[in-house]
């Protein structure tokens, strides 16, 4: 799954405030997920609705209807059926290099495995960047549909997760990664 634009720095806001952005909020067995994309891909995922981590402009456009919101819509639907392990979605992925090569690297982790920071901070070729990566997935703009939430501590631990501990635990519960 590659991301169909990412740009850098102070750009990223100028970007953001100069494309359109539609959104939609959908249900899920985890409550609701708002959805916002632009014509590139998917922007963002929210939790419950709540505020992300993406700078997003005050002016989008609501439209459950436009394509990329409603194939994302679908495969979460699907994912959370159990008949979808990965996702094919066109992204807008913007921030930094590093942390695009790290969003990137959290499609590669497998439906139903874990990967530690260090191992993913390994995978992106920069082992001794764990706590950057801790902090770029923390900034993470599509949760679930790039999962981090299935990176863990160290020690198998459940740890950093912006939806929450419990709803890292309810995601990686439902893909079989804990008992």
């Amino acid at each position: 799954m590659s991301p169909s634009n990412s740009s850098t720095g102070p750009a990223d806001t100028a970007a953001a405030s100069a494309d359109t952005h539609w959104h939609t909020t959908i249900d899920s067995p985890i409550g609701p997920l708002g959805l916002v994309a632009t014509e590139q891909g998917l922007r963002a995922v929210s939790w419950r609705g709540e505020e992300t981590s993406v700078k997003l402009p005050d002016d989008m456009v609501e439209d459950p209807a436009h394509p990329i919101l409603h194939q994302a819509a679908q495969q979460l639907d699907e994912y959370f059926d159990g008949k979808r392990t990965s996702f094919d979605l066109p992204l807008d992925l913007r921030g930094t290099p590093f942390q695009v090569a790290a969003w990137r690297a959290l499609g590669d982790i497998p439906y139903g495995s874990t990967r530690s920071y260090g191992e993913q901070a390994s995978l992106i070729g920069r082992p001794k960047a764990v706590r950057a990566v801790g902090q770029a997935n923390g900034r993470n703009p599509v949760p679930i549909v790039l999962p981090c939430h299935r990176v863990i501590g160290a020690n198998g631990s459940l740890v950093g997760f912006g939806g929450g501990l419990d709803l890292k635990s309810q995601l990686l519960e439902h893909e079989g990664a804990l008992d």
